[in-house]
């Protein structure tokens, strides 16, 4: 269910462990393959905001495993659904960690697989802000791939 952009959305981040960014995407969403964990390939998706509060660029890096339309196998090479629905102009919410090195971004925007969150592993998320200002759902919410990490749950 959607719910309006407010002050809670920046709660709902703290208390997941997570640092709240908001901003628009100024390049496409483009797919960068990855190494392979228990057979998956634990490919990405990288992109570029601009960040709402200082007006930095930062770059987003998403886990791919972690998006509906995920290819465990990676031959696609193709950014997956919902992921490649996201385009130049969209205002984006993202929970997860900030990072400044090699360039100012944010990663972790995925579930962390039922653990209990921190500043480490919080429960991120990346969902589309509509021009209404109302939030849309987390593009980064299966738990299918949760098993390659021992000790996670799917929820």
């Amino acid at each position: 269910m959607a719910r309006p952009v407010a002050a809670g959305p920046a709660e709902d981040c703290r208390t997941a462990g997570g640092t709240l960014f908001t901003g628009t995407v100024v390049t496409p969403p483009k797919f960068f393959h990855g190494r392979f964990r228990r057979g998956v390939e634990l490919s990405h998706t990288r992109l570029f905001i601009t960040d709402d509060r200082d007006g930095q660029r930062r770059q987003v890096a998403i886990d791919n495993v972690f998006a509906e339309g995920y290819d465990q196998t990676g031959r696609t090479g193709r950014v997956p659904a919902p992921l490649d629905r996201i385009a130049v102009g969209d205002r984006l919410e993202l929970c997860g960690i900030p990072y400044d090195d090699p360039v100012p971004g944010v990663h972790f925007v995925h579930p962390n697989c039922g653990a209990r969150p921190t500043t480490e592993t919080p429960d991120g998320w990346i969902r589309r802000i509509g021009p209404d200002g109302i939030r849309g759902d987390n593009l980064e919410s299966s738990t299918d791939y949760c098993r390659l990490w021992p000790g996670q749950r799917s929820r």
